[in-house]
């Protein structure tokens, strides 16, 4: 498995590009130096343990916490100083961690609350073909659903605003192994479908290795090692993973 660098990819087209990324509360540095590619139509995960800076780096990336310095380019456009509603625009989708869905409104309304891009006029079809469950809920209140129906709504509602690169954040948190399971097949049927790129941070390895092409390391808010799925050295990415 390579130590970090720039890119393992020397010929796709790069959807999302970051380049010496510093990210930090007051005075203190929480991201140093991070630098990856995200090629389009793939997905990357980035995977660590709690507090190592994943959570920060991802916001970062969609404008909640401002950078220090570097570069956040979506398709050769510059991020860094945009807030994020027009980062939205430009095509960032992100889905939080804890999901943050609109407990008191139905999940039909919910999804509806992404179309703000207004890329789609409605809802499109393969929202209830990819995530029938929530066809058959659409008039329940987002409240009332399992964590995975809230996770799989959270995607939905993200996925309507017809993003270029989808970023999730511990999508698999307090959800059953069966709900796992089904996100990552959704997910790698939605990228095929959609050919939008993925980056997600993850504290589940094996749900790492079914949904990404390459796979980050973050260890104490740097990126310490980068390598393709089919090069992964599991036994030393677990060693990251323990305490």
């Amino acid at each position: 498995m390579r130590a970090s660098s720039k890119s393992i990819w020397a010929i796709e087209n790069i959807m999302l590009s970051i380049s010496n990324l510093n990210v930090g509360y007051d005075e203190s540095l929480v991201i140093h130096d991070v630098s990856f590619d995200v090629p389009d139509g793939s997905a990357t995960a980035i995977v660590g343990r709690n507090g190592m800076g994943k959570s920060t780096l991802l916001k970062a990336l969609v404008g909640m916490i401002p950078a220090s310095n570097g570069s956040i380019k979506l398709d050769n456009q510059e991020l860094i100083k945009l807030p994020s509603f027009k980062r939205v625009q430009a095509g960032v989708a992100f889905v939080p961690q804890g999901r943050m869905i609109f407990p008191h409104l139905t999940v039909e309304e919910n999804i509806l609350s992404g179309l703000e891009t207004k890329r789609y006029e409605a809802i499109p079809a393969f929202i209830y073909a990819f995530f029938p469950v929530l066809h058959a809920m659409r008039g329940r209140r987002g409240g009332n659903l399992s964590g995975g129906q809230q996770q799989q709504l959270a995607i939905a509602r993200a996925l309507v605003s017809k993003p270029r690169v989808l970023i999730l954040d511990e999508p698999t948190e307090g959800i059953q192994p069966s709900i796992i399971k089904e996100i990552a097949h959704s997910l790698n049927a939605l990228r095929k479908e959609l050919g939008v790129a993925v980056l997600v941070s993850e504290q589940v390895l094996s749900f790492a290795m079914e949904v990404a092409d390459q796979l980050l390391v973050i260890d104490r808010g740097r990126i310490v090692r980068t390598t393709a799925k089919s090069n992964v050295d599991l036994e030393e990415v677990r060693s990251f993973l323990t305490v």
